[in-house]
C-alpha cells in the first residue's frame, strides 16, 4: 500500500531555466510522487487513472494538467499497458519549472499577475479544457524544437493563455494546501492556525470571529472573499482531506472515520465527502484498493 509519497528529483540538469522532456514508456512508473518544482503535463497517448492530492479520476490522451509544487500525483495505467504482449504506448510531454524560473522576483511583477494566480491554483492541480486545447498542445509541443530566447518567451506566454483562455477543473482539495500567498500569509496566520487546529472540533463562527477581531458577519464576507468559498466550505474540505488520509491508512472503520475527521454523523459525512470529491466514502475507499 503507498502511503507516503516519495519525493523526486525534476531539478533541471542543464543550463537552461526549464525543462521539457518528450516521455514514451510502455506504462507510467507506479510512483506516488511529488517534487519541488510546478509541472505541466500533456498526455500524448495513453489511458487510466490519475491520482492528484485526494483527488481520483479516469485520464485518457489530449490533456492537459498543471500541478504545484510538493502537490503528490500520479498517473497509473489500465491493466492492459501491463500485460507481456501489450503494445500500448504510455506518452507523455513534461516541463518541470520552479515558480521564479525567469528570474528571482519576476513572478511578483504586476504584468504577471495572472500568471502568479494560475501557479496559486496549481496548489490543487489543475486539468485545462476548451476549444483551443489541440492548438495549445501543438505549441507545447512545439517548445522541444526551441532553445534560448525564443523558449523562454513562448513558454510564458503558454502560461499567460492557460491562464485566460482556458476552462478549468481544479483537481484536489483545500486540505492540500499548506502554503499561502506571501500578501495574505502574515495576516492571516492566526485565522489559520485555528483552522487546523479545530476543524474537527465544530467551532463557531463566533469562535474564529474573535481570532480575527472582527464580527462573525465582518469575518464571513472577508472569509469568503478572500478564498471564493464559505469558510463552511474551506472547513469541509479540510474534514474530508483528513477523512482520505484515514481510508487511505486503511486502519479504521467508516463510521471511525466519519468521526474522527469532525462530522457528527454518518450520512452527514457521506454527503460532504460526495459533495468535495463527487464520489462518497466507499467509492474513494474502492477506487484506492483497486488500483494499488
Amino acid at each position: 500500500m503507498i502511503l507516503k509519497p516519495t519525493l523526486l528529483d525534476r531539478s533541471n540538469k542543464l543550463n537552461n531555466s526549464f525543462s521539457i522532456k518528450h516521455k514514451k514508456y510502455k506504462n507510467f512508473l507506479k510512483i506516488w510522487h511529488y517534487h519541488k518544482e510546478l509541472e505541466l503535463v500533456v498526455l500524448v497517448k495513453s489511458t487510466g487513472t490519475r491520482f492528484v492530492g485526494n483527488h481520483i479520476d479516469k485520464f485518457k490522451e489530449g490533456e492537459i494538467v498543471l500541478l504545484g509544487k510538493n502537490l503528490p500525483h500520479m498517473w497509473i495505467n489500465d491493466s492492459a499497458y501491463f500485460k507481456k504482449d501489450s503494445n500500448l504506448v504510455a506518452e507523455a510531454i513534461v516541463i518541470h519549472f520552479k515558480e521564479d524560473f525567469a528570474g528571482e522576483d519576476f513572478i511578483d511583477l504586476p504584468e504577471l499577475t495572472i500568471i502568479s494566480e494560475l501557479f496559486d491554483c496549481a496548489k490543487i492541480g489543475i486539468k485545462f479544457s476548451g476549444a483551443k486545447q489541440d492548438e495549445m498542445i501543438k505549441r507545447i509541443t512545439a517548445l522541444i524544437q526551441m532553445d534560448g530566447f525564443d523558449r523562454l518567451m513562448s513558454f510564458l506566454i503558454i502560461l499567460k493563455d492557460l491562464a485566460a483562455d482556458f476552462e478549468r477543473e481544479l483537481l484536489s482539495s483545500t486540505s492540500f494546501i499548506h502554503e499561502f500567498k506571501k500578501v495574505d500569509k502574515k495576516k492571516l496566520e492566526p485565522i489559520y492556525k485555528f483552522i487546523v487546529e479545530n476543524y474537527r472540533n465544530n467551532f463557531t463562527l463566533e469562535d474564529i470571529a474573535k481570532v480575527a477581531h472582527m464580527n462573525p458577519a465582518a469575518f464571513s464576507r472577508y472569509f469568503q472573499k478572500v478564498h471564493k468559498k464559505t469558510l463552511t466550505r474551506y472547513v469541509n474540505e479540510l474534514k474530508v482531506g483528513y477523512a482520505c488520509k484515514l481510508i487511505r491508512e486503511n486502519k479504521h472503520s467508516m463510521a471511525s472515520i466519519c468521526f474522527k475527521s469532525g462530522f457528527n454523523n454518518v450520512s452527514n459525512f457521506n454527503r460532504q465527502f460526495k459533495n468535495i470529491l463527487t464520489y462518497s466514502p466507499s467509492e474513494y475507499n474502492k477506487k484506492y484498493r483497486n488500483i494499488l
